[in-house]
């Protein structure tokens, strides 16, 4: 066989690396509208096989009336590029709400197909509440430095007249003076919890399993808050280890387990689903230089409880923030500050039966020092 011959082989094996190597989904349809390629990212945006996809049409697997639609018929009765921006693809198979920039071209050397491009905006968004996360927690840092000083101090006093007072006080008086002192403790508790944002130590950092995290998490859930709930596993075995401190994941993990199993209550179909991928592509720019880290490990934690208020969700890591009647509203934020430590990335995408708390973390490489700032 001639060089020449060959030529056509090798182009198409390179040209399907680079489709593969693209973090955006990349699907090709035919003029009746029959998916007949997708590359690896389009597999995971679908939550589906290539194999499963090529068999359907494209409307199977976006909404009803989606203007996406649309855009293919414009796109090959005017026989060139159309563009839609903010357009939700989103669906009960793909996990609620999907917003992406489409681009919808002819195949130059066959018309009849059409390449259909689509571009997340969740990647954009989340970068940026993750900075708007990370302002958060350095706000709720002055805060707890604040508050230890100028609470924890008068609240010793409090509770050391409420003990005198208590010695020569009568039965009914001596119920008050036990209260005071159980109040003043609950304030400390609270003020001790809100400590932990102004620790500005380095972490120490190292190669970690995150399957045995989450394997501890699941024993800590199983035998105490998550009782009776079915916790399903859906890991990749052969993730790398994540750069990070082993404990603080635990910490991170065990109260999104305990907020899973919180919120799906007493339901007695109640499920918390553990998954992790690799998602390569993700990199998150360093403020103030121009690096940017990869960040190709997820990590997930999925329940199907009621979901979170829409109201509620843009602001669910900031402090003080809780749906729940006694809560402190203090976990999340102090997740999303051991995240932010870490220089990862976390982002809750929620819908009535399918509320999803998505981690993404750098991994170890073997060069990175074992220390890192918070």
């Amino acid at each position: 066989m001639s060089v020449s011959a060959n030529r056509p082989r090798t182009g198409a094996g390179a040209a399907e690396a680079v489709l593969n190597a693209l973090p955006h989904p990349v699907v090709c349809v035919d003029e009746e509208g029959r998916i007949v390629d997708v590359n690896v990212s389009a597999e995971a945006f679908f939550e589906t096989s290539a194999n499963t996809l090529r068999r359907h049409h494209i409307r199977e697997f976006v909404p009803f009336g989606s203007p996406l639609i649309q855009l293919i018929d414009q796109a090959r009765e005017r026989g060139a590029p159309v563009n839609e921006y903010r357009v939700d693809l989103g669906t009960p198979r793909n996990g609620g709400e999907r917003i992406v920039d489409i681009h919808v071209a002819p195949l130059h050397d066959k018309p009849e197909i059409l390449v259909l491009v689509l571009q997340e905006r969740t990647i954009a968004d989340k970068m940026d509440r993750q900075l708007t996360h990370r302002s958060a927690a350095r706000s709720v840092t002055a805060l707890a430095a604040m508050l230890a000083h100028e609470i924890k101090n008068p609240l010793s006093g409090i509770r050391g007249a409420a003990q005198l007072l208590e010695q020569s006080a009568s039965d009914d008086d001596r119920a008050l003076t036990r209260l005071i002192c159980d109040e003043a403790d609950r304030i400390v508790k609270l003020v001790d919890r809100m400590e932990v944002f102004s620790d500005e130590r380095p972490i120490e950092r190292e190669a970690v399993n995150i399957h045995a995290v989450l394997e501890h998490v699941k024993r800590i859930a199983q035998t105490g808050f998550a009782r009776g709930l079915r916790i399903v596993e859906d890991y990749d075995p052969s993730l790398p280890p994540v750069f990070a401190n082993r404990d603080q994941l635990v910490q991170v993990f065990l109260n999104l387990v305990k907020n899973a199993a919180e919120a799906i209550g007493d339901a007695s179909d109640g499920e918390i689903m553990l998954s992790t991928a690799f998602r390569p592509g993700v990199r998150l720019s360093v403020p103030g230089s121009s690096a940017r880290v990869s960040l190709p490990l997820q990590f997930t934690v999925r329940d199907n409880g009621p979901g979170v208020p829409d109201d509620l969700l843009p602001h669910l890591f900031d402090p003080f923030v809780t749906t729940k009647p006694t809560g402190s509203g203090l976990g999340l934020a102090l997740v999303a500050k051991i995240v932010g430590a870490h220089g990862g990335i976390i982002e809750c995408e929620s819908q009535p039966r399918r509320t999803s708390f998505r981690v993404l973390m750098p991994m170890f490489t073997g060069g990175e020092s074992r220390r890192a700032r918070s």
